[in-house]
């Protein structure tokens, strides 16, 4: 299976999965197993190549001049990780089907989960650094979707914004850092970036992308100080809490840590950033969880806890750390998916997660509890489990490290009390929960064992941790040895050992002193842990993260709004001083040349003057500077006058012989006319107060005056110095020659739209869409209500009676009316010929004059000219245009044939040419950059029909009654 395939199999199914019903929870887990199943075949098939040691590679050029290309790369360790991805996220979607309940919306809850999964593979397999960022960030956002997945509760609200906003800033400084790391190795591909160990440890930009990026690393998984959001978190649903704990999310960080080893560990800033994060983590994480009442919140400390372990592992610059780091990953993720979905399951089954109120569940669920228990016991680092052999490894490695004195003899001490506090907190779970006398009476529902299928994916993560504890070697050798090998960085392992007995060394001391002590301490703290002694954490309850956070962002808003006071206005008119003085200070400061020569004139010949054209500008600024001054008072004759000075740069455009950009600057000048017009009942009466005369004023005009004379005229300076120059030194002549052989048409204008510069032509289309989706939106809020609806002048000359049915969409179809019946048919038979005529604009688009923009805009007038005639209600009762739908057609349109390139083995948007001979027809020439230009049509149709819509809908206000002589205030 291809490796794009598996990144985008969980995105596609996904969108699949939102279009089921909501309530067909077996239809919606049934789509999400098999994906996950799909995934977890399709990536099983390459564990012979990739356990051999191979890479696997797959690449889609995207920016090639950039070094920026899609790239799918598989190692042992990706494998690996890909594997606990797809493998948990099979057995959590199984048992979400059981726990989740029947009034849940569940095409939300798996279109987010297996948008979520697929976002993870992403991250794992991604061979760019890139690419890796897009899909890092996607963690975050999908992940914000699962948090606050029950968004009706204050709790998932908060918890989800508070991941998001640690999570996501990490994010950008990741981007930052992987910049960075770009600049120092000339590549963001993954692979030159891991060789480049060396390089990038000597360069003097390394300290800052170090920072940078392990910023990213350390607040993804939850790290100090970031570790305050993951216990958050927890208001997410217990199988979205398994799967972001145990695979996902914050195994993120670790999973990055891991990764760029290789390239960035060995220094003494890794050692010390990474290691003492790692370890502070590991103490307060593991400390916090035995104080904690909620079963999840246990979870979710010890979560941060062993992220910690792992993360003070990766620091420790051993590579036989780094290889228990790879094996702790795989046994956490294990015991901790079961713990999740068991914790679920009691609370599924009792209604409560508060320890307190739970004892002696394994009377009446001893299935639960035998799974539970075992699974602690796999937490606790108990023998003959696979916690005990990767902490067995973990605890060898702080012994015998090599650093400063007190390092040397405080890290072992560190570890072993991390160990004693991980006995208490699975105690805690385990024996307190299913031990001791059973109290149900307090519980809101009568506890029993749930149905099997519930109890399925528990008892399988169970019986792998038993099988690694009995038989590490044999089972999970290969697969520790395929992943670790990359993360080490070089073919050779360092010497270890999967054998259950090393004999009786100072690691095993330092097990039996963490097993004997934390049963201990946890004897001691029992009766007042039962008695609710400890609300909050001893010691460390006022390092309150939350409240550091909340503080901060409070602290953030409140700066934002003093800058906002002091430098912003609500004014238009000072705001768009200010811009133009800022873009006409830089540009001044451009054009001085890094010489201080300053703008000169090329030596090109002059072209004679033109009388008439210079009467044709005469005109023009004329009625340019009479706009200007009338907008105060008569908006309309202003927006006239604007009107002619559109009309004279089309005249122009014209006049040098730029046939294409006049047709489409005239098709603009009309619709962004009547969008005006349409607009201008929204704007404010403009009243004459006194005072308008005064000097201050004045002043003000007479600045407003000098920085449009200083902009205007700095254009025309420097369009009159770039024409100046000759051909070669522009860009021109490399579009003139390319244009017919690489783009297939002659129409340069054209092949540079939707061929040489797509990317910019399918941003521009993009915010088109946006923009007439968000005027929509707010518009929409103030659609007058029917009772508040007058119908169009057109329409009134009808019986009283009929206008009713005039304002209803559903009886207005046959209904006539009155004195505008000529234009209304002269406009009815406009539409079909204005189709025609794009038709015959769109088709020539790439060898003449024409194209999808300016077609769009044809069919966009010629709907406009029936929405003025005949009104709207009428127009829509019989036209269903549906322009949403247009946009969304029109950015897949030219997403597809940007993809399309990719299945030749092009790049992105690489433009493709058919020379056809049709009988009848004769020689036809068709370039697959037809499909992207329809996309273009389509977007641009839309967006101008939507922002139409919403403001003729407000044109039907009916306006209110004057207040009569002598009445009431």
């Amino acid at each position: 299976m291809s490796l794009f395939l598996l990144i985008a199999l969980p995105l596609l199914g996904a969108a699949l999965a939102v279009l089921l019903p909501t309530n067909a929870r077996n239809a919606e887990s049934t789509l999400a197993g098999l994906v996950a199943l799909a995934g977890l075949v399709g990536m099983a098939m390459l564990w012979p190549e990739v356990s051999a040691g191979g890479v696997i590679r797959e690449e889609a050029v995207w920016l090639l001049s950039l070094g920026i290309n899609w790239v799918a790369r598989v190692d042992g360790f990706a494998w690996m990780f890909a594997m606990l991805v797809l493998g948990i996220g099979l057995l959590v979607v199984i048992y979400a089907r059981y726990y989740m309940s029947p009034t849940d919306p569940m095409a939300r809850f798996y279109s987010a989960f297996l948008a979520f999964m697929g976002a993870m593979l992403g991250v794992v397999l991604s061979g760019n650094l890139i690419q890796l960022v897009f899909f890092w960030e996607l963690t975050s956002l999908f992940s914000f979707l699962l948090i606050g997945y029950w968004h009706h509760r204050r709790d998932a609200r908060r918890g989800a914004r508070m991941a998001l906003t640690v999570t996501g800033t990490g994010g950008l400084c990741l981007l930052a850092g992987v910049l960075l790391l770009g600049h120092i190795v000339g590549s963001y591909e993954l692979d030159a970036v891991l060789a480049a160990g060396e390089q990038i440890r000597a360069h003097a930009l390394y300290t800052p992308a170090l920072v940078l990026v392990l910023l990213g690393a350390l607040s993804k998984s939850a790290q100090f100080p970031f570790h305050f959001w993951l216990p958050h978190a927890m208001a997410a649903p217990t199988p979205v809490s398994a799967y972001l704990h145990s695979a996902t999310m914050v195994k993120a960080g670790v999973f990055l840590l891991a990764r760029l080893w290789p390239a960035l560990a060995g220094s003494e800033q890794w050692f010390w950033i990474v290691g003492g994060a790692g370890l502070a983590t590991l103490l307060l994480g593991a400390y916090a969880a035995m104080f904690q009442n909620d079963l999840k919140g246990v979870l979710a400390y010890s979560t941060i806890s062993h992220l910690g372990l792992i993360t003070l592992l990766l620091g420790l610059n051993s590579p036989l750390a780094a290889v228990a780091a790879v094996f702790h990953i795989m046994n956490h993720a294990t015991f901790k998916a079961s713990l999740f979905m068991a914790a679920g399951i009691v609370d599924h089954e009792t209604g409560t997660r508060d320890i307190r109120r739970l004892d002696g569940l394994f009377r009446l669920m001893p299935i639960t509890g035998t799974l539970a228990m075992v699974a602690s016991a796999a937490m606790a680092g108990v023998p003959l489990l696979n916690g005990f052999l990767s902490k067995e490894m973990f605890f060898a490695e702080t012994v015998y490290i090599n650093s400063l004195p007190w390092v040397e003899h405080g890290l072992p001490l560190a570890a072993t009390l991390a160990g004693v506090f991980a006995v208490v907190y699975s105690l805690r779970f385990s024996f307190d929960i299913f031990c001791g006398p059973t109290q149900t009476d307090e519980l809101p529902r009568q506890p029993h064992d749930p149905t099997r299928w519930m109890m399925l994916p528990v008892a399988l993560l169970v019986l792998a941790c038993l099988v690694v504890g009995i038989a590490p070697a044999q089972s999970v050798g290969p697969l520790l040895a395929a992943a670790a090998r990359p993360v080490v960085g070089g073919s050779a392992l360092p010497e270890y050992s999967l054998a259950l007995w090393h004999g009786f060394n100072l690691p095993l001391v330092m097990s039996l002193v963490a097993l004997a002590g934390g049963i201990g301490l946890y004897l001691a703290l029992r009766r007042q842990l039962e008695q609710g002694r400890f609300e909050l954490t001893p010691l460390i309850h006022h390092l309150d993260g939350q409240r550091q956070f909340e503080r901060l962002i409070a602290a953030l808003s409140a700066l934002a709004r003093a800058l906002r006071r002091r430098l912003s206005t609500r004014r238009l008119q000072t705001q768009l001083f200010w811009v133009l003085l800022g873009a006409s200070a830089v540009t001044l400061l451009a054009l001085r040349g890094p010489d201080g020569a300053g703008l000169t004139w090329g030596d090109r010949p002059r072209v004679p003057l033109s009388p008439v054209f210079a009467v044709l500008w005469l005109v023009g600024g004329a009625c340019a500077i009479g706009a200007a001054v009338q907008a105060k008072y008569h908006r309309l004759a202003a927006l006239m006058m604007m009107g002619v000075a559109g009309l004279v740069t089309c005249l122009t455009f014209i006049w040098f012989s730029a046939p294409d950009l006049a047709l489409t600057q005239l098709a603009v000048e009309f619709v962004t006319t009547v969008l005006f017009l349409l607009g201008l009942r929204w704007l404010p009466k403009r009243i004459e107060r006194y005072g308008d005369d005064s000097p201050r004023n004045l002043g003000r005009r007479a600045r407003d005056l000098g920085l449009a004379l200083l902009s205007g005229t700095g254009l025309a300076v420097l369009a009159y110095a770039m024409m100046t120059r000759p051909a070669p030194q522009s860009i021109s002549p490399f579009f003139i020659e390319k244009a017919l052989p690489e783009g297939g048409g002659s129409n340069i204008v054209n092949v540079m739209l939707v061929d040489f510069r797509g990317f910019d032509t399918l941003g521009e289309i993009t915010v088109l869409g946006a923009v007439g989706l968000t005027i929509y939106a707010l518009l929409r809020r103030f659609r007058p209500p029917r009772e508040a609806v007058q119908a169009p002048r057109q329409q009134q000359a009808v019986p009283a009676d009929a206008q009713s049915d005039l304002l209803n969409p559903r009886t207005a179809r046959d209904t006539a009316y009155g004195y505008l019946l000529v234009p209304a048919v002269l406009v009815r038979l406009l539409l079909p010929v204005a189709w025609v005529v794009a038709v015959h604009l769109f088709l020539r688009g790439h060898n003449e004059p024409g194209g999808g923009f300016v077609a769009g805009l044809v069919v966009a007038t010629a709907f406009i000219a029936q929405y003025m005639v005949s009104g709207t209600h009428w127009v829509e009762a019989r036209l269903r245009v549906y322009p949403a739908r247009w946009i969304a057609l029109g950015l897949l349109c030219a997403l597809a044939t940007g993809v399309g390139a990719w299945f030749l083995g092009y790049p992105f948007l690489t433009t493709h040419t058919v020379h056809m001979s049709l009988p009848l027809i004769g020689e036809m020439h068709f370039a697959s950059a037809t499909f992207f230009d329809i996309g273009v049509f389509a977007a641009v149709v839309g967006a101008v029909l939507l922002i139409l819509t919403a403001l003729a809908h407000q044109s039907l206000r009916r306006p209110k009654p004057a207040a009569q002589p002598g009445g009431d205030d």
